[in-house]
């Protein structure tokens, strides 16, 4: 990822959560958010209710039309295409790559983004329970095209009421925009090229993917800031230890100070004419 990273102290060196333990309960985490994406399904007429919502918020907001991404992407398959993939198969393999960078690289650090990131997800699947919400791509009066059924490639079945692979009424919040933003974050507090601000180059470009091809509205990239927004508040980063400069080597004294008396000079006590005196003579 980035070659110029913090020296290998404080919690770079932090003792590393075993292996095992840490990929059984990653991918524990995956298949309740999964499960719970589709325990949330089947709310269709509530989901197009909120999707109208949402639509009417957008524009009483003042945002810009999600269309005008979408005509952006729609001038070839030069774009369109890619921005498919992208959505496809970038959300998990970033994140996946980010994690185990972390891990190896900076195992503290790994513990602080896997919390972050499980406190994110737990809070969308809530929202995703509570607040059903259909996508751009099916709102009629939203006039946006199904980038994904009509150019490929897509995650999602033709019909999301039979979908069984995915809750297609799970649109706020969008986690591809929130592990995103959090993979961002993570890169700039843990490496130190003077280039880590581009790490938010992912974000931004995810935001435009998620928009582009109809499957999120601009609130659902916002709802996912504000929720990472909180983890951050609520899981503490960790600080590195800071280097203790090595002690200084002590610099030799000068012969004035280390032998004040000439070599030369007689031992014993002086007259007072500056002659040699007797030891043990009398007054």
């Amino acid at each position: 990822m980035d070659s110029r990273t913090e020296p290998e102290t404080g919690t770079a060196t932090a003792r590393r959560p075993p292996l095992v333990r840490e990929v059984l309960l990653v991918a524990g985490l995956f298949l309740v958010y999964k499960t719970g994406r589709v325990l949330a399904d089947g709310h269709t007429a509530e989901a197009f209710r909120n999707a109208h919502r949402v639509w009417g918020w957008e524009r009483s907001l003042h945002l810009p039309g999600e269309g005008a991404v979408q005509s952006a992407l729609l001038h070839g398959d030069a774009l369109v295409r890619p921005a498919n993939v992208y959505y496809v198969a970038v959300h998990f393999a970033a994140t996946g790559a980010f994690l185990v960078w972390l891990y190896i690289r900076r195992p503290g650090h790994y513990l602080w983004a896997r919390r972050v990131l499980a406190l994110v997800t737990g809070a969308a699947l809530a929202l995703h329970l509570t607040f059903p919400l259909a996508p751009p791509r099916m709102l009629d009066v939203a006039h946006l095209v199904d980038t994904g059924q009509m150019y490929g490639p897509t995650v999602y079945g033709a019909e999301p009421d039979t979908d069984s692979l995915a809750n297609q009424f799970a649109a706020m919040p969008s986690l591809h925009f929130g592990w995103a933003l959090m993979i961002a974050v993570g890169l700039i507090a843990t490496t130190r090229s003077r280039w880590r601000p581009l790490w938010l180059l992912h974000p931004l470009l995810t935001l435009v993917v998620i928009v582009g091809t109809a499957n999120h509205y601009w609130l659902d990239a916002a709802v996912a800031a504000v929720l990472l927004g909180i983890a951050l508040a609520v899981v503490r980063v960790p600080s590195p230890v800071p280097h203790r400069p090595a002690a200084a080597p002590r610099e030799a004294e000068p012969d004035a100070v280390r032998d004040p008396v000439p070599s030369s000079a007689p031992a014993g006590p002086v007259t007072a004419d500056g002659g040699p005196g007797l030891v043990g003579a009398g007054r």
